[in-house]
C-alpha cells in the first residue's frame, strides 16, 4: 500500500526535485529532470533524483506516467486528468477534457477485478512536429 504523501519528508533534494517539476508542464523524464535539478544541485546524482522521483510517486505526492515502451515521465499535477502523447517526438501534455468517471463504474460491472484505476492517454501529433512535416 501506498504511504499517504504526509508520511514522506520532504528533504532538501525533494523539494527541489518538486519544485522544477513543478516549473514545466512537458511531463520531463527522470534524466531530463535530473538535467533541470542539477543547475540548483550541481553534486546530486541521477540515481537520487530516480530513487527520489519514485518514492514522491509511491507517496501520492506527484504522478508516474508510465506507458509501455516509453520511458516513466513525471507529473506534478496529481488530480485526476489525461495525457496526449505525440507519437512522433513522444513529447506528453495535459489534455483539458473531463475525466469520465462512470468509465470505473462501468469496469467494476463488467469485471471480477477490483478496480484500483485507470490511465487514459490520448496520441496525436504534436503542433511542433506538424510544422516540421510541412
Amino acid at each position: 500500500m501506498n504511504a499517504p504523501a504526509s508520511m514522506i519528508r520532504l528533504t532538501t533534494q525533494r523539494q527541489i526535485i518538486l519544485e522544477e517539476l513543478s516549473k514545466v508542464t512537458s511531463h520531463p523524464t527522470a534524466s531530463e529532470l535530473y538535467d533541470m535539478v542539477r543547475k540548483r544541485l550541481p553534486r546530486i546524482g541521477l540515481g537520487t533524483v530516480y530513487r527520489n522521483l519514485e518514492l514522491m510517486a509511491e507517496s501520492g505526492m506527484i504522478l508516474k506516467i508510465e506507458v509501455g515502451g516509453t520511458q516513466k515521465r513525471f507529473d506534478a499535477t496529481t488530480d485526476e486528468h489525461y495525457h496526449i502523447r505525440c507519437s512522433v517526438c513522444g513529447r506528453v501534455d495535459d489534455i483539458d477534457v473531463p475525466v469520465v468517471k462512470e468509465l470505473v463504474a462501468q469496469a467494476k460491472e463488467s469485471s471480477a477485478y477490483m478496480i484500483q484505476g485507470h490511465h487514459v492517454e490520448f496520441t496525436g501529433i504534436c503542433s511542433d512536429c506538424q510544422k516540421k512535416q510541412h
